[in-house]
């Protein structure tokens, strides 16, 4: 397996702008969250389980996921997140070792919003946390997923404290100001990985 890095932080942090980024630079990009809505497309086991547990008010008319009604469900009942965690994480992580195992770029990003959370962490050699302020998440988030602050905040809160997650960076770019700024940064990065190997 390559050298993987991971790449994490907040909801409304910009890690998709980043990994879009490096992406153009020629890198395979991994992306949990990509990997975790393959797992319960239509036909796949998880989406059965998921209906069983939840009830059949959680698949569409057109036999997929209901994303909205799952995340009030999971957001309001920590029991049912747990459920939910314990279901899909070990499917998820299978999923994405098979797709860093295919990987072909000098370096692969495995970019994941819950990298520190999960043993996803176990699967890279560098950790870099895209980091923005509270108010700044609350902000992105709001205008760009059409969800209420409530809810960002919700998630927020579910999500791995932010001192924490700064804690166990190996490399933090901070996304306080433009893209062209961000993308500075990220070419660095890339420049530094790229040395390194």
């Amino acid at each position: 397996m390559a050298f993987i890095v991971g790449v994490t932080g907040g909801i409304g942090s910009g890690k998709s702008v980043a990994t879009d980024y490096l992406a153009k630079l020629g890198i395979d990009i991994i992306d949990a969250d990509v990997v975790a809505r393959e797992v319960v497309e239509p036909g796949e086991a998880a989406l059965d389980k998921i209906a069983c547990h939840f009830g059949s008010s959680i698949i569409t008319s057109s036999g997929y996921l209901d994303r909205a009604e799952l995340r009030k469900k999971i957001f309001a009942s920590p029991e049912e997140r747990k459920w939910l965690e314990s279901l899909l994480h070990p499917i998820i992580r299978q999923r994405i070792i098979a797709h860093l195992n295919s990987s072909s770029s000098p370096y692969t990003i495995l970019a994941s919003p819950l990298l520190l959370e999960t043993d996803q962490k176990t699967l890279v050699d560098h950790i870099v946390v895209i980091d923005v302020p509270v108010s700044l998440q609350l902000a992105r988030a709001t205008a760009r997923d059409n969800n209420n602050e409530e809810q960002i905040k919700a998630i927020i809160a579910a999500q791995m404290p932010r001192e924490e997650r700064l804690a166990n960076a190996d490399t933090i770019i901070c996304n306080d100001s433009d893209l062209a700024s961000l993308e500075q940064k990220l070419k660095q990065l890339h420049k530094t990985l790229i040395n390194a190997l």
